[in-house]
């Protein structure tokens, strides 16, 4: 755990991080959870099952839960919950004192070879979030490559993605932290999937611009 700015930051595994404010806690795309808690937001930024995972949304989600979930996520999520909210890219909403805002995700050269295509087109709308708590923002990118939307971003602390294949290598995701300058870097998007502990370590080696930080597994 790591409090920044007066929010807890924990890391789960793979892109699963809650950020915890008065004792509110979001929760980003649940998956292979150990343990069960109850998140009062949880974030999905796409359709793939690692990212969306019923089974995991079970373990944190009830009646008092907000889901937010890129619109094609929306069919797919059947459960119990206080509200399920759609967005797309560059929508905006303000929920229990958190500015969630809505950016883009894709890939640019990661290629999927049966289909010849992006794993994550832009054309199907999957995004990241930036979260605003206490005057500091956070920018989870989801799955995604260092694209031109980034760069205005300009967030505190980024969350990135650092286990190629589908998402940056070790060395593109430092590429990414030197042209989005945060001052917190977190590598996430390893030890699950694809990519292993070594992804991180390498990224920090190779991150000289902002502060990086390698949290412990929930």
């Amino acid at each position: 755990m790591l409090e920044y700015n007066g929010i807890k930051i924990k890391w789960y595994g793979h892109d699963t991080i809650t950020l915890t404010k008065d004792n509110i806690i979001i929760c980003f795309d649940p998956y292979q959870l150990d343990k069960k808690f109850h998140a009062d937001i949880v974030l999905i930024s796409h359709n793939h099952f690692d990212h969306l995972s019923i089974a995991d949304l079970q373990k944190i989600a009830d009646e008092k839960t907000v889901i937010i979930a890129a619109k094609e996520c929306l069919g797919q999520i059947k459960l119990p919950c206080k509200k399920l909210i759609g967005m797309a890219p560059n929508e905006k909403i303000d929920i229990d004192g958190f500015k969630v805002s809505a950016v883009r995700a894709y890939n640019i050269d990661k290629i999927n070879p049966d289909t010849k295509k992006p794993f994550h087109p832009k054309e199907d709308n999957k995004i990241g979030y930036i979260i605003t708590a206490n005057n500091t923002r956070f920018y989870h990118t989801g799955d995604s490559d260092l694209i031109p939307e980034m760069t205005d971003i300009k967030p505190d602390v980024l969350f990135v993605p650092v286990s190629g294949t589908y998402v940056m290598t070790p060395s593109e995701a430092a590429n990414a932290v030197k042209e989005i300058k945060p001052k917190l870097a977190i590598p996430m998007h390893y030890g699950s999937i694809v990519g292993s502990e070594n992804d991180a370590k390498t990224f920090k080696k190779l991150v000289t611009s902002s502060e990086v930080q390698i949290l412990s597994k929930e």
